[in-house]
């Protein structure tokens, strides 16, 4: 348990901290408008946006086991588990083919939206506020960044918002899970 508790911390941590990695484009010359450009539009850039994209997908995608051993033995948390591993593997697909990152972005949002309302029905109630204020997020930024797509405003600032709002949620469920301790009433398997 220790160990599952220990490797599913490293990989989330390892997984929001490069999943984070457009925060470079601050000290990177990119050509890319932070303000009218979406986030995805990083990864045509310099290759370093695209190695750090695929190396999160790979963390969030090994990630989800441990996290599956983590959880109790209910459907809800067996979901948020594999929802991490899904979502790693379609980030390694954007990194792999970002010429569809628009479609990929939104599978990517359906995931979370997943993963999120997994969270909302096996959380404890302290912990349940943090998953209902993500799914509220996950929600808002999804809506402003497709909105902002559709009248050509300010999509960059929504899709890095929308990026930002994904790894505070994800650090927040690998806190969760470093934290608190496995639940004694469910068998593990």
């Amino acid at each position: 348990m220790r160990t599952a508790r220990i490797a599913s911390a490293l990989l989330m941590g390892l997984a929001v901290l490069t999943y984070s990695g457009w925060l470079l484009e601050f000290a990177v010359p990119t050509g890319v408008s932070p303000v009218r450009d979406p986030a995805d539009a990083l990864l045509a850039g310099p290759p370093v946006f695209r190695v750090l994209l695929a190396v999160s997908g790979v963390a969030f995608l090994l990630a989800g086991p441990p996290l599956h051993r983590l959880g109790p033995v209910q459907w809800p948390a067996r979901l948020s588990s594999i929802s991490v591993s899904v979502f790693g593997a379609v980030v390694l697909v954007q990194a792999a083919y970002p010429e569809s990152s628009g479609v990929i972005s939104s599978l990517l949002s359906v995931i979370l939206l997943v993963g999120v309302i997994s969270l909302v029905l096996w959380w404890p109630p302290g912990w349940r506020r943090f998953a209902v204020a993500g799914l509220v997020l996950v929600l808002a930024t999804w809506v402003a960044v497709v909105l902002a797509a559709q009248l050509g405003e300010f999509e960059g600032v929504f899709s890095r918002f929308q990026l930002l709002v994904r790894a505070v949620l994800f650090g927040t469920g690998g806190a969760y899970a470093f934290i608190k301790p496995a639940p004694r009433h469910a068998p593990r398997i």
